[in-house]
Parts: C-alpha cells; structure tokens; sequence
C-alpha cells in the first residue's frame, strides 16, 4: 500500500528477506518507517493530494470500523462554549473547520490562522493540549479512537509569533476567537503576569475592552507560547522534569533537578539542526503511549541531541516545524523589502 501511495521511494523487499531480519533489523526498520511516514506529512504537496487524503480515509475508517454515515460533532471554542456541526464521519478536520469557521463568522482567507486541536480541559485549572489534528486526519474517527482520553475537538490560533496578532484585530470573529484564548490561558495560568499586570487585564476584562486586552497581553512572559504538560528530559541529566513552553523561537524549559533545584533554560531554535519524534512502545491499561522527541542542539559549539519524554511530541514536533517555517517567511519578506 505504501508503495502504490508512495512509489519508489519505499524500498521493496523480497519476502525471504523479512524471514532472514533479525529482531534489531525489524526494530530498525520500523523506525525508519516511522521517521519516514513523518517526514511524508511534511509535504504539503502530498498531504493535499486526493490519493494521500482518500488512502488515509480509508485506513481511518477501516482500523476503527466506522462508516461513513451523517452524525454531530461538537467544536469547541475556548470559552466553553462549543458548535454543534452536522457532518459526515468521513469529513476531514480541513472540511470541518471550514465548516466551523462559517459559523462563527470567520473569513475564509482568516482561516489559516487557526486549526483544530485535540484537547484535555479536566476542570481542575489545568489545560492540556494533546496534539494538532493534521488536515487530511478525519476528526469524528479520532475522537472515538481517543475515547478514554475524554478529549474535546476545539479551535485554537495557529502561528507562534504574537506579532501576527495585529492581521486578526480588524476582523470580530478573529477577535473573538483571540481573546476568548487569551483569557482562557490566563485563567489556566499558561501566561505569566506581574501583580499590576493581572490589575489591568481584570479592569479591561470587565469592561470587555478586548483589543487592549490583547495588546496588554502581548508585553506579558509567555503569551503566545504553547504550554506542554510536565515531563521528563535527560537534560542536564538524566531523570529532570521539566514545565516546557514553545514560542518566541525557543523551547524554554523550567527544569527541576535531582537536587529539588530549578534550572531554566532556552534552547533557540536557529541552534537547533534537526529533530525527529519516536515511538517507544505501546501503553500499558491506563497509561499513556510511550513517545520521545530528540533535538540535535548547538551547545557552546558542541553538538548534542536532548531528549524529552512527553506524549505531547507530536504537538512538539509540530510547533517547531510552525516557528521554523514563521521564520523562513519573514526572512524572505525582509529580503524582498530590502
């Protein structure tokens, strides 16, 4: 299947040859599968392509035995509220957040600033984003593949530079859905306000003031950065939790080492070479599937890979693929200018 969605780009072999794989050679090659199916979702020139998405529909649908029938799906926005769409279980997340979008009276060309997560919201005060549903992923599967995970389909901004708030400001739909999520962080403590800065977010808050809102906001540590839940690195040895934000072109993480101590620390993404997301085996009851994301980092001219052990590397993988690629458009726009 791979090689007819795929072509020669996926090696074929004999079928003596996976008889003669030894147990590394297996555990190898489903690495490199892995890695590669990965880097296939990259491209955007295949990800859009009516083979790539009709393929993946059928595999969806066919691992989870659902068929394509009409049903209701809830999308949430980020002040609780949520849009009850009536839609087909073979609607991909690009379909259903146009749909979405229309509701709320989002402009089309505003869209691409947003996109559909998975997310946890326990009541608790915490907020746990589990991961970016990929365009040609079809949601209404997904959730009940996920089911024990008690998730919720939301819509949530997609660019990790604040500055690209100021193309939403015009728009009251886009302002909306900005600072419903603005509010929504502050309350689940993801940005981090002074004494005096909490005062004036309140004041404007109560008198739903929301573009000041959001400009205030932006002066704040942390607006505009994606908060991960806590996990494990092996950095500056092994066995540190860290709390990790992405944004601002960095990882900062706020690291707690064996000596109860904490260390925070940036690693800026143009140190960064390359980076790749395994999985390392499958969840026992109860538990969450077991996935790493390794980074290749310049450290004081020295190249070192840096592990973290979180279930949210996909989420990962996909901020830093986002900053790098806020990065290359606003360097060929500068150079254009120039």
């Amino acid at each position: 299947q791979l090689r007819q969605l795929f072509g020669s780009a996926v090696p074929a072999f004999p079928p003596k040859f996976y008889l003669a794989m030894t147990k590394s050679m297996t555990d190898e090659r489903r690495l490199q599968l892995e890695q590669y199916l990965q880097n296939v979702t990259l491209d955007s020139n295949i990800t859009s392509s009516e083979v790539f998405i009709g393929f993946f529909r059928k595999l969806q649908q066919d691992t989870f035995k659902i068929p394509t029938q009409r049903a209701f799906l809830d999308v949430y926005l980020a002040d609780g509220s949520n849009i009850r769409l009536d839609i087909l279980t073979s609607d991909t997340a690009e379909r259903i957040l146009e749909v979405a979008s229309s509701k709320v009276g989002l402009p089309r060309e505003l869209i691409k600033y947003f996109s559909l997560f998975f997310f946890q919201d326990d009541g608790d005060g915490a907020l746990s984003v589990v991961k970016k549903v990929a365009d040609f992923e079809l949601p209404y599967v997904s959730l009940q593949s996920m089911k024990e995970l008690h998730c919720k389909l939301g819509i949530r901004k997609w660019y990790m530079d604040p500055s690209l708030d100021i193309l939403l400001m015009d728009c009251r739909a886009s302002l909306n859905l900005l600072y419903m999520q603005a509010v929504q962080e502050v309350k689940k403590n993801w940005v981090k306000p002074t004494e005096g800065q909490m005062q004036e977010l309140e004041l404007l808050q109560k008198n739903v003031n929301k573009a000041k809102f959001l400009e205030l906001i932006q002066k704040m540590q942390f607006y505009g950065y994606v908060r991960l839940d806590p996990c494990i690195c092996d950095y500056p040895e092994e066995g540190c939790s860290a709390d990790i934000y992405l944004g601002n072109n960095e990882i900062n993480c706020c690291i707690k080492l064996p000596t109860k101590q904490t260390k925070e620390v940036s690693f800026k993404i143009n140190r960064l070479r390359s980076w790749q997301v395994t999985f390392l085996g499958a969840a026992k009851d109860g538990e969450d599937d077991t996935l790493e994301l390794r980074f290749e980092y310049n450290d004081s001219g020295t190249w070192q890979w840096i592990i973290l052990y979180t279930k949210q590397a996909f989420l990962l993988s996909s901020c830093l693929k986002k900053m790098i690629s806020e990065q290359m458009m606003k360097a060929a726009k500068e150079g254009q200018e120039m």
